[in-house]
């Protein structure tokens, strides 16, 4: 995996440089991911970054908004397992942004793994197992879903306008997930994914999932193949522990903005030792 970062070539040159915008898809495409460090970058900057690489924006109801288009990144200070960012959702996006305004003084490293260097480095019987469709299940309290519908439903854009024809109108929209809505308002929702995927940057393929990564905001989901073929816990360290080989780690630097193909670059996070660090999200699909 190359280290990629792109410094301004002008003291004027911003983020949303043409030229900068070039260089960044290119290093996309080859590599999954990307640093800009040394640019003026402040969280307005950031967001006009985000929207113009990604045409719809995404979020994950379970955080705080930093602004418009981006949300404060609070997982706890323990490390964070290898996942795609909201890979466990109907609508996964095609690019995960970090912007870091203050970096930690220690700790705190993200990780980015390669999905495909961790798929070519699997057996045979692990590539087998995992080009499966793979169902996710798991609860998700009301006003959660809620937040989320409103926020990918076009017709709506507050989760107090949720009715029962914009849930089903979502369930048809997508046909791999479905659920159960249950008595208390929330939900027992199963989405189906490829463990395995191309990327949609660059096609290839990669094991790009959320099955090594934290449920912090959520309860833990179950993952199975088929209903009596459950996802062990064994299975997965070995994953981890393969992943693990393939992994690297930014190491922040005030203002840094990394930038990674979340349909093919996994990212987690060593453990949190300074907490004065800052980091910010913003997320969506070209």
């Amino acid at each position: 995996m190359s280290y990629n970062i792109i410094r301004p070539t002008a003291e004027a040159q911003t983020l949303t440089d043409p030229a900068v915008l070039t260089q960044l898809r290119e290093d996309l495409t080859r590599d999954g991911w990307v640093i800009l460090r040394g640019f003026d970058a402040d969280m307005s900057k950031f967001s006009a970054l985000t929207t113009a690489l990604c045409k719809k924006i995404t979020f994950d109801p379970a955080r705080e908004y930093g602004d418009k288009n981006t949300q404060k990144v609070d997982a706890g200070t323990g490390p964070i397992g290898l996942h795609t960012e909201n890979g466990n959702t109907p609508v996964c996006p095609d690019i995960v942004a970090f912007y870091s305004p203050i970096a930690a003084f220690e700790g705190s490293q993200t990780t980015i793994c390669d999905g495909r260097a961790v798929f070519e480095g699997m057996t045979e019987d692990q590539k087998a197992r995992w080009q499966q469709p793979m169902v996710v299940e798991r609860y998700l309290p009301e006003a959660l879903w809620k937040r989320y519908l409103a926020n990918e439903h076009p017709a709506i854009s507050s989760p107090d306008e949720v009715t029962e024809r914009h849930i089903e109108e979502f369930r048809a929209f997508i046909p791999n997930q479905d659920f159960d809505l249950l008595e208390d308002g929330g939900m027992n929702y199963r989405l189906t994914v490829s463990p395995v995927r191309p990327s949609n940057l660059s096609g290839g393929q990669g094991f790009a999932n959320a099955v090594l990564g934290p449920s912090h905001n959520y309860a833990p989901p179950r993952y199975y193949f088929a209903a009596d073929d459950v996802v062990s816990a064994e299975e997965i360290g070995q994953l981890a522990e393969l992943a693990e080989t393939h992994t690297h780690e930014i190491n922040w630097q005030d203002g840094d903005i990394a930038i990674l193909d979340n349909t093919r670059v996994m990212h987690g996070r060593r453990e949190i030792v300074d907490t004065n660090r800052q980091l910010f999200i913003g997320m969506g699909s070209v």
